[in-house]
Formats: structure tokens, sequence, C-alpha cells
């Protein structure tokens, strides 16, 4: 159930690739901008770094959210997925996949091609790489609970918005206080620890969270 999830779902975003080109562009412009604007200052723009790379994969992830059930929503798919003997959860978890691999994967791995613009050193640009790939998949996970939450509600992408932005702070202190400590020359493994933590009590609990809310938004 969960593989055959997460494949329907890796094939409609195939064939609507526009929607996760938008998301990587939109990524890549607004972390290009900062240092356009800024100008070459070496120091400022490594110490801006890691805030602009996170807070940027931050935003372009939530451009996605409001697809993650809407679609299924509205064809009456989500009703027959309520229907079947396996656990909603796995539902959930599985589109949650689906959707990090379509909308927060790319940014992973643009993520170090656009922090050469910051004069960021090799080892730190693999600690932005390892940050990302270990915080973005809680993006995914807090953001399923808010779609799920606001489904079928007018303005739900706003409502999306208020509701997981203040969930994602841990995330986006742990994510970028990684890369900040290998920039000052100190070790980044306590931060990225705490990420990892907190992305699994995210994995524990947001698929059944969201399978809950989904159960009340479908009544």
């Amino acid at each position: 159930m969960l593989r055959w999830i997460v494949w329907r779902d890796l094939m409609l975003a195939w064939r609507h690739r526009a929607d996760m080109l938008s998301t990587v562009f939109f990524f890549v412009i607004v972390v290009s901008l900062f240092p356009l604007g800024i100008g070459p200052e070496t120091q400022l723009l490594r110490t801006i770094a890691p805030g602009v790379v996170w807070v940027a994969a931050l935003l372009a992830s939530m451009l996605s959210l409001g697809r993650l059930f809407a679609n299924d929503y509205q064809d009456g798919t989500l009703e027959q997925l309520l229907l079947t003997p396996q656990p909603l959860f796995l539902v959930v978890l599985g589109k949650t996949l689906a959707h990090w691999i379509v909308a927060e994967l790319p940014l992973v791995l643009v993520a170090p091609l656009v922090g050469v613009q910051f004069d960021l050193s090799r080892e730190t640009l693999w600690i932005l790489f390892a940050s990302l790939l270990i915080g973005t998949p809680v993006l995914s996970l807090i953001g399923s609970v808010g779609a799920a939450l606001t489904l079928g509600l007018r303005g739900g992408g706003v409502l999306i918005s208020i509701l997981v932005l203040p969930l994602y702070i841990p995330a986006l202190i742990f994510g970028s206080g990684a890369v900040a400590a290998s920039i000052m020359g100190t070790t980044p493994a306590p931060h990225l620890s705490l990420l990892g933590a907190f992305a699994i009590v995210a994995l524990l609990f947001s698929p059944w969270a969201a399978a809950a809310a989904l159960r009340i938004s479908l009544e």
C-alpha cells in the first residue's frame, strides 16, 4: 500500500512537472537575490548564508503543501482511500514521502550549488546538504498536518502558513545553526543531532495527527 501510494503520486507529479520546477526556481531565485543585493562582501555573505538558504527552503516547501491532499480530495480519490482496509496513516505517510521526493529533495540537491554564491567552503557545503537532508522531511511531515486540517477550506493556503510556520522554527534553528557552526569552525554535530531527533519525533506523530485531521475534514 505504501509503495503504491508513493509510486502513484510520483507518476502524477511527473505529469505536472511545471509545479515541481516552479518550487525549485523559486528557491534558486530567492537565494540568488541576496548576493546580488548585498554585494561581494564575503564575510557578510557567509554570515547570512545559513539563514537565507534555510528560510528560502522553508518558503519554497510551503508552495506545494496545498496540493498534498487537495487534488485527491477534489476528484474523490481521498474518500476511496479512506475506505481501504489499510490504516490511514500509511496513506498519509506515502503521500508525505512522495511530497518530500518531489518538492524537497530537489532543493536539497540544488542547495550546495546555490551555496557557492555565498563563498562557503566545501566542508560547509556538505554540512548544508546534510542539514537539509535531515531537516526537510520535517517540513513535509509537519506540513501534512496543516494541509489535512485546512483541506477544503477557503483560503487554505494562508491558514497552512499560520499553522505550520511556528512549528517549523526548531528545524530552522537547528538546521541553520549547524551550517553556522561549520562556518565558525566549531562542530555542527549537536545541531544535526537535535535536528535528527526532531525529525524522528515528527515521523512518529505527524502521520497519525494528519490521518485524524483528514477524518475530521472529510466528515
